[in-house]
């Protein structure tokens, strides 16, 4: 219906921009009706997303012009952008930011390399920096799970985390159930999407490979292995993610600073 209204590319991306939106938004106030509020943060979401797909497209036009050295640098910026975005899912712990962006460049970036290393992904920026942007897509999305199931449990079992330390329990075994029941959840996506590859979803990847001529059965396998890597990615991610953030909750000796609504003073607490 739109290609029939719309002939120009341009204008018809932004009506389809526009009646995704529409869709969006349909289903944020059916959630207002549950009283789920989330208008606002979908609303900057949207706004964001699209203007940042926009700006990433017009700067690869121009690095895929450059030398191969350039998409290094684009990594970086997105692992540290990741970074950014993942510690919202922290609210109130110290130290959230550093412990997103290490986690996320050591897990997604190890494996990056490696197997640019090994061949797996062409070093040419047209191969390196999609496949590298779904590695750090998703380990940024696993790092957020974890931290978010992380605080949530810690604040709610404040009591019996501080009743373990008072009973002579370190500070690492008294949060240890909750530091892998974060790690756990936070793979349940990352687990489901190798469950579930050919038979739920067909990737873009793999239709694109098909498009351009690639053999099925070797477009089918790399499609598996780019699975493959995002799992191994997010779960490096999630492992150094969740074993970095357990300390920045305690003070030296041992007192848990995050605590119900008052994130802020526990890390002030911790600064001074």
């Amino acid at each position: 219906m739109l290609n029939r209204l719309f002939t120009d590319q341009l204008q018809l991306g932004l009506a389809q921009s526009a009646v995704a939106a529409l869709l969006v938004f349909v289903v944020v106030l059916l959630g207002r009706w549950r009283k789920v509020h989330l208008e606002r943060e979908v609303a900057i979401a949207l706004v964001r997303g699209l203007v940042q797909i926009i700006a990433v497209g017009s700067v690869l036009v121009v690095l895929l012009r450059g030398p191969q050295w350039t998409g290094a640098f684009l990594l970086a910026a997105m692992i540290l952008a990741a970074g950014a975005i993942s510690t919202k899912r922290a609210k109130g712990i110290p130290g959230s930011l550093l412990v997103s962006t290490c986690s996320i460049a050591c897990g997604s970036g190890s494996v990056i390399a490696i197997m640019t290393w090994l061949g797996v992904i062409d070093t040419a920026i047209t191969s390196l920096i999609p496949v590298g942007s779904m590695l750090i897509a998703n380990a940024m999305n696993t790092n957020g799970l974890a931290l978010n199931r992380f605080r949530s449990d810690v604040l709610a079992h404040v009591g019996e985390i501080e009743t373990a330390l008072a009973l002579g329990a370190s500070s690492k075994q008294s949060i240890a159930p909750y530091v892998q029941a974060s790690f756990e959840t936070s793979l349940i996506p990352a687990i489901d999407s190798l469950r579930s590859l050919g038979i739920v979803w067909i990737p873009g990847l793999m239709a694109g490979m098909l498009l351009s001529g690639s053999r099925p059965i070797y477009a089918a396998i790399y499609q598996f292995v780019v699975i493959a890597m995002i799992f191994a990615s997010s779960s490096l991610t999630s492992l150094v993610s969740t074993m970095l953030i357990s300390s920045h909750v305690f003070t030296s000796a041992d007192q848990l600073l995050l605590r119900p609504g008052n994130g802020e003073i526990g890390t002030q607490a911790k600064k001074a």
